[in-house]
């Protein structure tokens, strides 16, 4: 009985894990305009969404400090689909929220190094330190991924791919939503999945 009840303490931790800081509102839904915003990259330059008027445009949460993400960079996957976006002429925006109070906080010369040290191609990486972009989009997990329409369209939001887990060997047997949705994208028909379940580590955000 023991067992059973430490086992159920475990799993609603888990659980609130994935859950916890979530924005009580959000102004980012499936077919209509997506938030703009301006937050600068690692470089201290602004960067604004509105800039990329007339591209797709993939939005992606990271933080390092998570397993979640480590799994898809370790593995090369995250900087696989970058890559394959990229070449499809897409713009890919990683954006970190975590809070610099937070012991996975990363400063932005260290977040662009760790980027670029498992080979990740974004167009640029954003800091979101006081997470007012993060909450505008509802973003909860890391990672947690939206594609934005040339018009600006919020066309996708959701998981990187279909199995949660920090395991590699699963990245092989998952499907990937996002490289989905660009080839549906590319083949002018429907997203199949256009609103998914995201996986991962909870934002930390600022409070």
């Amino acid at each position: 009985m023991l067992t059973l009840c430490r086992r159920s303490l475990i799993a609603s931790a888990a659980l609130l894990a994935l859950t916890a800081g979530v924005p009580a509102r959000a102004n980012a839904v499936i077919g209509q305009k997506a938030p703009d915003f301006t937050l600068e990259n690692t470089a201290g330059q602004p960067i604004r969404l509105a800039d990329f008027k007339g591209k797709f445009v993939v939005l992606e949460w990271t933080n390092p400090g998570c397993p979640f993400v480590r799994k898809h960079y370790e593995s090369g996957n995250m900087a696989a689909t970058q890559k394959s976006a990229l070449a499809q002429g897409v713009t890919w925006l990683s954006i970190n929220s975590t809070e610099m109070g937070s012991s996975d906080y990363l400063e932005p010369g260290k977040l662009a190094r760790w980027i670029a040290d498992h080979k990740g191609a974004p167009s640029a990486v954003l800091m979101d330190e006081d997470g007012i972009t993060g909450k505008a989009y509802g973003a909860r997990t890391t990672p947690h991924m939206y594609i934005i329409d040339p018009n600006g369209v919020l066309v996708y939001a959701g998981g990187i791919d279909s199995i949660a887990s920090t395991k590699v060997a699963d990245i092989e047997k998952a499907t990937n939503f996002v490289k989905t949705a660009l080839a549906d994208i590319r083949a002018a028909r429907p997203i199949t999945a256009s609103n998914t379940k995201p996986y991962g580590c909870s934002i930390k955000y600022k409070s």
